[in-house]
């Protein structure tokens, strides 16, 4: 039924326009063609004028009420420092164009206006004046020189790569359909290197596991990141299938991700995500309820994050390449950055495709360090008497002897190094076996190994006079002698804090 009245809605409007037609001929013919020229002529002149003045005025009006959501006024301007000098670059070319805009509006309906038809008008023609070319040849020569100049050296400014001295930290975005895939370098700093041919369900971004670099890194393949305050940032752009756009608007970053060919961007977050909040608040819009279903939830403005897109049309899931940002102080970002673990060590150490199965990486001796330290502070501190025990869960001896295997090493210099920073504690070595053998010979291997790590600390420099070595043997199990997964957790090396 509501067609049909469109139908017959449109059928009657080209009637109405049809008779109108009629009716002008008619009052043509009347008239007559000289006198219907001349008021034609007079009216298209005036609404010419009528309309340059809503026109402009429209325009004046709508730059006004949306300089904040689309020319980056008001709460969103640059979040990061080169993004002031793109945001002037754009605001001088828009003072120019803005000028040539008016003029050329108000040269054409005033044209409109002034040399409408009129009897008797003959027409000057003009076919050459110099001095009206040098005026619009000069003019815009001189102002593009100056946009391209100032363009030239604010590019220079925005894309100049980092040098080595400089306080940075280097992160890589991989895109992909339908995700962007973020990896940080681990403590020593560094991305390690990728080779395509690499790639496998468990490696997707064909990481080369045989750099020493690409040991520590982390791999974040989804949900919030973070990034410090005030810390200069290079990313590492990269896709993996289809054209992809790294674009985090509110720091006016922007980069194609080319398959198969790098890119990069550089720029440093000048705003914390809590202050740019702080800043929306001020802002009416920002204040009204951030989902109009709960209007006294949260505002606006306290739900405000920055985001990574990608901007652009990659397929139909293009949607989903959203990212939260999270810009922080250093001190959070420092606290962040410890909770996230290596990609190797956690998914791809000691399992099949580990090219490195054989050997003990330095990555793992720093992050064994640093949790030896955090629970031996732990021990000390502690006074539950059962916490002042702690395994040397990386020690191991030759199969039925007391001889420490070379790998351990990197463990005993960690309790050699606790125990030098704790010089006031005293420590027992102990040695635990399994239920297997005879137990007589287990009592005697346990106190053996207990004694060739004291030996091993007392050759590091550590007084005898510190140290106990105390042989268990199958006395003191973890877990019930069952399987043997429990017997190898009990076959173990610890110590403990006597005072």
């Amino acid at each position: 039924m509501t067609s049909l009245i469109v139908l017959l809605c449109i059928i009657l409007i080209a009637i109405v326009m049809v008779q109108i037609g009629k009716v002008y001929e008619l009052t043509t013919q009347i008239k007559g063609e000289e006198a219907t020229m001349r008021d034609n002529s007079k009216w298209n002149g005036w609404l010419s004028l009528i309309f340059l003045v809503v026109f402009l005025i429209g325009v004046v009006w709508s730059a006004y009420s949306y300089k904040n959501v689309m020319l980056g006024f008001g709460p969103h301007e640059s979040a990061s420092e080169h993004g002031k000098t793109l945001d002037s670059i754009f605001n001088v070319t828009l003072f120019f164009t803005g000028i040539v805009f008016v003029l050329t509006h108000l040269a054409l309906f005033y044209f409109a206006y002034q040399y409408r038809w009129q009897k008797g008008r003959k027409v000057k023609f003009i076919p050459h004046d110099n001095r009206l070319e040098v005026w619009w040849t000069a003019i815009p020569a001189v102002v593009m020189t100056f946009l391209v100049v100032r363009g030239l050296n604010a590019w220079n400014t925005v894309m100049a790569d980092v040098t080595p001295d400089e306080d940075y930290i280097e992160i890589e975005a991989t895109g992909q359909q339908f995700n962007w895939i973020l990896r940080y370098p681990g403590p020593d700093g560094k991305i390690g290197t990728r080779n395509y041919k690499l790639t496998s369900p468990t490696n997707q971004l064909g990481i080369d596991f045989t750099d020493p670099k690409s040991w520590d890194d982390v791999v974040l393949p989804g949900g919030e990141f973070y990034l410090p305050e005030g810390k200069k940032v290079r990313v590492r752009i990269v896709a993996k299938d289809v054209l992809h756009n790294f674009d985090l608007p509110h720091f006016r970053v922007k980069m194609d991700a080319v398959p198969g060919m790098p890119t990069y961007f550089i720029f440093r977050p000048t705003t914390s995500t809590a202050e740019y909040r702080a800043q929306l608040r001020h802002y009416p819009e920002y204040n009204e309820p951030f989902d109009a279903a709960e209007p006294n939830g949260p505002k606006r403005w306290e739900k405000f994050d920055y985001e990574l897109a990608c901007a652009e049309l990659c397929g139909k899931g293009h949607y989903s390449m959203r990212r939260v940002l999270k810009v922080v102080s250093q001190e959070e970002f420092d606290a962040w950055y410890k909770t996230q673990k290596s990609f190797y060590l956690t998914e791809i150490r000691g399992k099949e495709g580990d090219p490195n199965l054989q050997k003990t990486l330095d990555a793992e001796v720093r992050q064994r360090a640093a949790e030896f330290s955090e629970n031996m502070k732990k021990a000390v501190e502690a006074t539950d008497a059962t916490a002042k025990t702690l395994p040397l869960n990386h020690i191991n001896f030759e199969t039925g002897s007391a001889t420490l295997t070379a790998d351990s090493k990197y463990e005993l210099d960690n309790l050699v190094t606790a125990l030098n920073t704790y010089p006031a504690i005293n420590v027992e070595v102990a040695g635990h076996t399994d239920n297997v053998g005879d137990p007589a010979v287990n009592l005697q291997l346990s106190a053996a190994r207990a004694s060739s790590v004291v030996k091993y600390l007392v050759d590091r420099g550590i007084s005898a006079g510190r140290l106990t070595a105390k042989g268990y043997g199958e006395t003191k199990p973890l877990v019930p002698n069952d399987s043997p997964e429990n017997q190898a957790k009990n076959r173990r090396t610890a110590f403990t804090i006597l005072n």
